[in-house]
């Protein structure tokens, strides 16, 4: 009898095989480290931190935000689900299943599937306009050759 794995405790939420570029052995970043390595802008890191969808971001004894690795991570999964077009709110919410804990993980999943339902019917729809595309490419490509040959 095959058994499926039970899902691990902690949510990792890295974006996959390509995380972030990070110096050997670092784990503490300033908010301009983060704005360089990610791209954001340090305006966007504040307010994931206000909106809830980056909570506790660790500060230094001076108040200056320190974000991890992990912290790192979380932002590169949250690029992941803003190129979904998951509405802010929903990532806010998928946020707070995570601090919750193991006891949400059948709600994050079914907020990741009708994302991923989303997504496959833009899919759809950006495939049927790439076949309009190169359905007129093709006819101009061709209306071109034929008037060279006039």
């Amino acid at each position: 009898m095959e058994t499926t794995p039970a899902p691990s405790k902690a949510d990792v939420c890295a974006s996959g095989p390509t995380a972030h570029p990070r110096p050997d052995g670092q784990d503490h970043y300033t908010i301009s480290e983060v704005v360089a390595v990610t791209g954001l802008t340090a305006h966007t890191l504040r307010w994931y931190e206000r909106i809830g969808l980056m909570p506790h971001i660790d500060r230094s004894h001076t108040g200056q935000r320190r974000y991890s690795n992990r912290d790192l991570d979380w932002l590169a999964f949250v690029g992941k689900l803003r190129l979904t077009g998951m509405p802010v709110a929903h990532m806010v919410r998928y946020a707070e299943l995570v601090r919750v804990g193991e006891d949400t993980f059948e709600e994050r999943r079914e907020l990741l599937e009708s994302t991923r339902r989303d997504v496959l019917s833009r899919i759809a729809e950006l495939q049927d306009t790439l076949s309009v595309l190169d359905f007129k490419i093709d006819f101009y490509a061709g209306a071109r050759r034929a008037s060279e040959r006039a």
